[in-house]
């Protein structure tokens, strides 16, 4: 377990919690994301967080994948993908967050936050260059959130889910660029 602070830690996931990081996206996902697809959501999760895509996730080489704990309760997910290059960015040392799912009892109390500020904390430390991640252009909420912390817009991208509604498709591709220690 890594503590952040008092509140927070992230615990890694291993293969034994698959079980326990499917449930909890059936409790995080629908809720924030059902409307943007005609099935509810069911085939995001379904293929996303399928025993088999997990395991694939967590064999992979430079990512770490953890649940997020809150006050001692797993409250999401968080992924992250070491050395993954955005296109058309110079800097040679750069990650993606490739995930950051929290449940909605969370918002407004810093969690978010605090993942973001301690992941660029550990990016620097190992002089990575550029954070980035995709972001939902319909979920204005999180896209401000990355904006407040100095975030910039770099593309877009559209999902190739086919029961996705159009309308939602399009992601925002932003990056920090960080500083040194």
């Amino acid at each position: 377990m890594i503590s952040i602070d008092n509140k927070v830690q992230l615990q890694p996931i291993l293969p034994t919690d698959i079980a326990r990081l499917q449930e909890l996206m059936w409790d995080i996902y629908p809720p924030a994301y059902s409307h943007f697809w005609e099935d509810k959501g069911f085939f995001y999760i379904h293929n996303q967080y399928s025993e088999k895509q997990i395991l694939k996730e967590l064999s992979q080489k430079n990512t770490q994948y953890y649940f997020v704990v809150f006050n001692n309760e797993i409250v999401g997910n968080f992924r992250v993908v070491w050395n993954e290059k955005l296109a058309g960015l110079s800097q040679e040392k750069q990650l993606k967050l490739h995930r950051l799912y929290l449940h909605s009892k969370t918002q407004h109390k810093g969690v978010g936050k605090t993942i973001l500020s301690w992941l660029e904390e550990q990016a620097r430390f190992k002089d990575y260059q550029v954070l980035w991640l995709d972001t939902m252009e319909k979920q204005e909420q999180a896209f401000q959130f990355y904006q407040k912390r100095g975030y910039k817009y770099h593309a877009h991208v559209f999902l190739p889910f086919n029961l996705m509604h159009d309308s939602f498709r399009k992601m925002n591709q932003v990056y920090k660029v960080l500083g040194s220690l």
